[in-house]
């Protein structure tokens, strides 16, 4: 049976309201984006690096216990690498170059204890290579702006003969950042234009396709000046601002594209009035976007789940611009449409149709869907299978030291060590023990096949405890340490500790790896009954939730084969580490999974509609193919032209989150929302609408029919 409205809905009736207090909507989008704006140009500056750890972890209480009692001696510290191409460090021009460097860690408050290099710790036996120890004085983030202050002072005090390399944690993620800081301003810089063309093409005329832009500015300005002024409450990690900007771009787009296409549909098309355009706009396409945005941050608030500072803040850094988005979406938009009016299609493409809603393509597509369901349905399911089958065999891991430019200091620094004193002397272990047990500690350590060396005790600066640090016989990010650390964390004393940066790795690999099936499970049963919620159809609603599976399934599979398995490496500039960052499973799938449900939302909602006005499955299948078809392969154009631009730059994480996103994006809205879902439509028929009475009276009434 179909159902109408005989008057603007909630959103409608918030959209007529926006136009007819348009000067006072006006003047508080102006003061939000001056007033967080001004925060906004220093994000880059503010922000940190750090917060890659699993909080509450045995490594974590130990990196506390070495800076707070053992002069800074943890694994943030600043460790500078002097090494000499000529004679040993001990005399005339060495020696001068050490002590410049020891002057300059001591000017730096922040800096706690300076620790000389010593014979047999830190000091190689030929003396042309030392390593002076610059205590961390403050937190995580606050020793990544340290590294970033200090080191191009340093770095300055090399000669021709003498080489000055800061490197460490701290300086890794400091570097990072830089160079991921220069990667995506060349990723926007390339991306702007591209999606600039795209969405010309797409709405066919200049100043419409401008829209989105504005939008997404305004929430990026805003969402930017936010994650400052929330950096000074709990640290931000400057992925979130990363994450942020294409999140904002993407969604951005996504959203404007679906309003402005039904505003033009509604106002040239149907000829109403301005009110009644952007009533009816509101009541479908602005509730399809409303329930979009829901969708999004209902998976992205499950990150939340995991116990680490940096996902919790990347995560909250896109929802907070999602909000921003979502807001300017649903009030700034619809004002700007309404004073535009038919000058939106000012410069308009000459083959245009600016009133056209269903579009002719679609509608035949959608119709030969209908013809050939089993066809089409069967060769999209092998295709995404067959793409997804290599997921079997996926390692991850935390960045090595390859995700850095190899001119990097921090780079340069860890081989100079790496050849002064052996692959594991880059990721010294720290073992936290009680005095009384530090001979048994230490035995230990001496007699573990996975360690190499093992470095006097050195007493804590006050109370009983003892710090002895071990070098692993293997390179901090090789597959074998993580069964050292377990076997040793079996043999030790029961008060012994250990830590350090390599076992800090491996701690938050390990907690990743025990929160991916929560998260993951939190996101398919949230995205679920919210599709449930809007469809109020279970059927549809699952195999909505269980499509978006198979995409991000193959996403990942092709994300095996090339940054695991290393094909196309060379195409793309990087060099492969033998598996995947081990963030990029549980983060992605729920970046992934918003997305492809932010596409489903706008499929089904539009299905939903024409399910109400005609109650026949055929028209609700093509109508909904036909009238939101062009709309999800436009918007889904853009997203892949702005995620693959990201792969094309800068180190290899930012390439990773690309390669996959821009696959998950091809694959989703091409293949999942524009063939195989329509097909289940299709197949499913009435059964996709029913509704048990029990369940229609406990769910709230939607509705996407609009008179």
């Amino acid at each position: 049976m179909a159902q109408h409205t005989s008057r603007p809905g909630p959103l409608g009736r918030l959209g007529v309201r926006v136009i007819e207090h348009g000067r006072i909507v006006a003047i508080i989008w102006v003061a939000v984006v001056i007033g967080l704006g001004v925060f906004a140009p220093s994000v880059e500056k503010r922000l940190s690096g750090a917060g890659w750890q699993a909080d509450g972890s045995e490594s974590v209480t130990v990196r506390d216990l070495a800076q707070e009692r053992f002069g800074g001696n943890a694994s943030h510290a600043i460790q500078v690498v002097v090494h000499s191409t000529d004679a040993p460090l001990d005399t005339g021009e060495g020696a001068r170059v050490l002590a410049a460097v020891t002057q300059a860690l001591e000017a730096e408050p922040r800096i706690s204890e300076v620790v000389a290099p010593t014979v047999g710790a830190s000091l190689s036996p030929d003396g042309r290579t030392a390593v002076v120890l610059g205590g961390a004085g403050a937190d995580t983030n606050e020793m990544v702006r340290v590294a970033t202050d200090l080191k191009e002072e340093l770095r300055h005090l090399s000669t021709d003969t003498i080489q000055v390399n800061p490197t460490g944690s701290s300086l890794l993620w400091s570097d990072f950042n830089e160079a991921n800081l220069e990667a995506m301003l060349t990723s926007e810089l390339v991306s702007w234009p591209v999606t600039l063309a795209i969405l010309v093409l797409a709405f066919g005329a200049l100043v419409a396709a401008g829209l989105p832009l504005l939008l997404t500015l305004a929430g990026l300005v805003a969402s930017a000046g936010s994650l400052v002024l929330i950096n000074e409450l709990v640290p931000v990690s400057i992925w979130a601002m990363n994450f942020a900007m294409m999140f904002a771009l993407a969604l951005g787009i996504d959203y404007a594209l679906f309003l402005v296409v039904r505003y033009r549909a509604a106002r040239m098309g149907q000829k109403g009035s301005v009110q009644e355009a952007i009533a009816e706009t509101m009541d479908t396409a602005g509730k399809a976007v409303l329930l979009s945005g829901a969708t999004v941050l209902v998976s992205l608030s499950a990150v939340l789940l995991v116990p680490s500072p940096a996902f919790r803040s990347m995560a909250g850094g896109i929802m907070i611009s999602v909000v921003f988005v979502l807001a300017a979406t649903l009030t700034l938009l619809p004002l700007v449409l309404a004073r535009l009016d038919d000058r939106i299609n000012r410069f308009a493409l000459p083959w245009v149709k600016v009133g056209e809603h269903r579009s002719p393509v679609f509608d035949r597509w959608g119709a030969h869907l209908w013809r050939r369901p089993v066809v089409w349905g069967v060769g999209a399911t092998v295709v995404l299978l067959a793409l997804a089958a290599p997921i079997l065999g996926l390692k991850t891991g935390m960045p090595s030291i390859k995700v850095l430019p190899e001119d990097a200091s921090a780079r340069v620094g860890y081989a100079q060590v790496q050849d002064a004193f052996g692959p594991g002397a880059p990721g010294m272990l720290q073992v936290v023990v009680d005095t009384a047990d530090a001979g048994t500690a230490a035995a230990v350590l001496t007699d573990d096949a996975g360690i190499r060396a093992v470095l006097p005790p050195v007493p804590a600066t006050d109370g009983d405890l003892t710090m002895i640090q071990a070098m692993p016989t293997v390179d901090p990010s090789d597959p074998a340490l993580p069964a050292t650390i377990e076997r040793l964390r079996a043999d030790l004393p029961s008060s012994a500790l250990v830590g350090g940066a390599a076992v800090e790795n491996i701690d938050l690999t390990d907690q990743l790896q025990r929160s991916t099936p929560l998260v993951i499970g939190v996101v398919l049963l949230l995205g679920f009954l919210l599709l449930l919620v809007a469809l109020q159809a279970p059927l549809i609603s699952l195999l909505g939730t269980l499509a978006s599976l198979l995409s991000t399934a193959a996403a990942f599979g092709v994300a095996r084969l090339l940054f695991q398995d290393g094909h196309g490496s060379g195409l793309l500039g990087f060099e492969h580490q033998g598996f995947l960052d081990a963030w990029a499973p549980v983060f992605f799938f729920a970046m992934i999974f918003a997305i492809a449900m932010d596409y489903t939302v706008f499929l089904l909602a539009s299905a939903k509609e024409h399910w109400e006005r005609s109650g026949d499955p055929r028209e609700a299948m093509v109508g909904a193919v036909a009238h939101s078809g062009r709309v999800i392969f436009a918007a889904g154009g853009v997203m892949v032209a702005v995620f693959f631009t990201f792969a094309l730059s800068g180190p290899l994480p930012p390439k990773e989150m690309g390669v996959i996103l821009g696959v998950a994006v091809l694959l989703d809205a091409f293949l999942v929302r524009l063939v195989l879902l329509p097909v289940l439509l299709r197949l499913s028929g009435r059964a996709a609408w029913a509704t048990p009475a029990w369940l229609r009276r406990a769910l709230p009434t939607i509705t996407f029919a609009h008179d």
